[in-house]
């Protein structure tokens, strides 16, 4: 896998964002979290559409980084790359969810009475 063109990447979160948006998408990335490695013909079994449009899908989730792909001999192997959906976390739901655990924290502070 390469790597540094998985986090090294300039992708736009709108096109993140586009990539999930699609529950197709993110079928097929869920399927590539659990089972990493997989071919094309692999990836579309069990997707109830045709070749063509599992492979669109997985042209626009390796546009938005999502997806990495690696060819091994006569294959193509398909990869899931976290690292797109860990900048989103960051910029997106990490600094929001920061305000809520300090305020659970100061909660639990003053029911146990830590402040004293």
């Amino acid at each position: 896998m390469q790597l540094i063109s998985c986090i090294l990447s300039n992708v736009s979160l709108d096109v993140v964002f586009k990539g999930l948006a699609d529950a197709n998408r993110r079928k097929l990335l869920d399927r590539l979290h659990s089972n990493g490695g997989q071919t094309l013909s692999e990836l579309c079994d069990g997707m109830g559409m045709a070749r063509q449009s599992v492979s669109k899908h997985l042209a626009l989730l390796e546009k938005a980084n999502l997806v990495v792909s690696v060819k091994q001999g006569r294959e193509k192997l398909h990869y899931l790359n976290p690292v797109p959906i860990a900048e989103m976390y960051d910029r997106w739901i990490g600094k929001y969810e920061q305000s809520r655990l300090t305020a659970l924290v100061r909660l639990r502070e003053d029911v146990e009475g830590l402040d004293d």
